[in-house]
């Protein structure tokens, strides 16, 4: 990917700190020391597993006239010098290959994940250096939000067992359960759990859900990336984190839509299951290690739960000998919850939004909290 030259030299700038916190705001010029306050160099890394069109190209390549355009692979090596970059596009870059980037381009200041997690870019490095962050908060709401709908529904009406009588050409109805009957436990109310809600909400579910914040209301803005209508999201309950064993015990569905932190590793315990609703459904959306995967396919083979469906996982792709494979009543896809033909243009326009801001010295949106993790 060869740049498009305009490109000055970088000034003289102090690296962001603490002080970066503010990200830049409504009356500081844009810090870029590109052609209009635009970046001088800005890094790419693949993104979503595909490939950047050339419209995306286009896209970025408009919000930021001048800037250089440096291509760098999963392995973290670049196909042009680093030191001038002040901006990356991050997609799933290795936090090793992350590092190492970080370590070649003294100038950059402002990081944007195209995933919601940021546990890749939250290293010590990207710390010490005070780096702003932003995530793809939104982006991915929708689609995540209609993966869970289908995987509740494909429960409610027992599809898995409808399916097997088919293969043994057995004709016999089963009793299925309306939607309108179901409590549904969301475990993290950002902008994706609150559009798992909405949708919920107009299926006539009961909806509760942990949030660090409780009082914050349910009715907070959704990340910039997201379409403007989800739906009505209406809440029967908003608990704090330590309420969890009392939304475990009354849910039929609990949903995992929360951040990987240190207090969020690992909350789907031995101690979390024997909480648990008998015949309850566990449904993560999140990262794999939310979930102790020993303990809950224990409980699937021992029938303490309903069933469980993962996509996403400790280790992936998850190997053909992983013995989750063949543990009852587990639905299995590989990490596509995501997946949608709208994702990539929401990415990239999110992107390209917050580089114009950078431009002109406002505000960036989904800026993460290093302190909180997301």
């Amino acid at each position: 990917m060869t740049g498009t030259g305009g490109a000055r030299e970088p000034e003289s700038r102090p690296n962001p700190s603490g002080a970066a916190r503010a990200v830049w705001d409504a009356k500081a010029p844009g810090p870029g020391v590109g052609p209009g306050g635009a970046p001088a160099a800005i890094a790419l890394t693949p993104i979503l597993a595909a490939r950047y069109r050339t419209r995306d190209l286009e896209a970025i390549q408009a919000a930021a006239p001048g800037a250089r355009l440096v291509s760098v692979g999963f392995d973290g090596h670049p196909d042009g010098p680093l030191d001038d970059v002040e901006v990356m596009l991050r997609g799933r870059l290795p936090a090793e290959a992350f590092d190492r980037v970080l370590s070649r381009a003294p100038a950059l200041r402002w990081v944007h994940s195209a995933t919601a997690g940021v546990e890749r870019v939250l290293t010590p490095a990207s710390r010490a250096r005070g780096l702003v962050i932003t995530n793809a908060r939104g982006v991915f709401s929708r689609p995540i939000a209609e993966y869970v709908l289908l995987m509740m529904l494909t429960a409610a009406r027992r599809l898995p067992q409808l399916l097997e009588l088919q293969a043994e050409r057995t004709w016999q109805p089963l009793e299925a359960r309306e939607l309108r009957d179901v409590t549904l436990g969301i475990v993290g109310l950002g902008s994706i759990g609150r559009a798992v809600g909405a949708l919920a909400t107009a299926f006539g579910c009961r909806v509760m859900a942990t949030r660090r914040r409780p009082d914050a209301g349910a009715d907070a803005a959704d990340g910039a990336g997201d379409e403007p209508f989800l739906g009505t999201l209406m809440l029967d309950r908003v608990l704090a984190p330590e309420q969890l064993p009392e939304l475990l015990a009354e849910c039929d569905f609990i949903v995992l839509a929360a951040p990987l932190t240190e207090d969020t590793r690992g909350i789907i315990s031995d101690e979390a299951i024997a909480q648990m609703k008998p015949g309850a459904w566990v449904i993560n959306v999140a990262r794999g290690e939310l979930v102790d995967e020993r303990a809950l396919a224990r409980a699937l083979r021992e029938g303490r739960l309903g069933g469980a469906v993962l996509d996403t996982f400790l280790e992936e792709p998850l190997p053909p000998t992983s013995p989750l494979y063949d543990v009852p009543n587990l639905i299995i896809t590989p990490h596509t919850a995501w997946s949608s033909s709208r994702v990539l243009d929401r990415s990239v326009g999110l992107f390209a939004d917050n580089l114009r801001r950078y431009a002109e010295g406002r505000p960036l949106v989904n800026v993460v909290d290093p302190n909180a993790g997301y």
